[in-house]
């Protein structure tokens, strides 16, 4: 698999409209394209993963699953597919939450589209979000990331 984005590189910085609002952005969802699925995908999931968190785990901004296998982008800020479920993310909410690191060296963004072989992940809404991830991962056909880095303050 293979997944660009036209809203930042592979390794490049992160335009601030994609940031949380509480780092002066729009919390704008950037753009990802997939491609080359395996064989027997018949959903994806998607999620974005700050590493660089000090957590002790990092942070989860976007967790994202049951996208039709069909679907092998998401433009800017579009509307996700009907059968698109999101989860709660580290900020407490469900849905998309933008970079927003503390002051210092910038943070990566590790932005991953999975393939999964099943329609409707076997998860039930409102579980928590490990349980999730580790679906996902347990799961997975295939994946592929592309990384963006985000400082507050503009910084790459």
């Amino acid at each position: 698999m293979r997944v660009t984005s036209s809203s930042f590189s592979d390794g490049g910085t992160i335009d601030p409209r994609y940031a949380d609002q509480g780092c002066g952005g729009r919390n704008m969802r950037p753009a990802l394209t997939w491609e080359d699925a395996p064989e027997g995908t018949k959903s994806f999931a998607i999620t974005i993963y700050d590493p660089d968190a000090p957590t002790g785990s990092g942070w989860w901004h976007w967790v994202v699953v049951d996208i039709p296998a069909g679907v092998t982008s998401l433009g800017e800020d579009a509307d996700l597919p009907a059968s698109a479920r999101e989860w709660v993310n580290d900020y407490g909410y469900v849905g998309y939450g933008g970079a927003c690191p503390p002051p210092g060296p910038a943070h990566h963004y590790i932005h991953t589209v999975h393939a999964l072989p099943f329609e409707r992940i076997p998860v039930d809404d409102g579980a928590p979000s490990a349980p999730l991830r580790f679906t996902i991962l347990a799961n997975e056909l295939a994946n592929a990331s592309i990384t963006g880095l985000f400082a507050s303050g503009g910084q790459g």
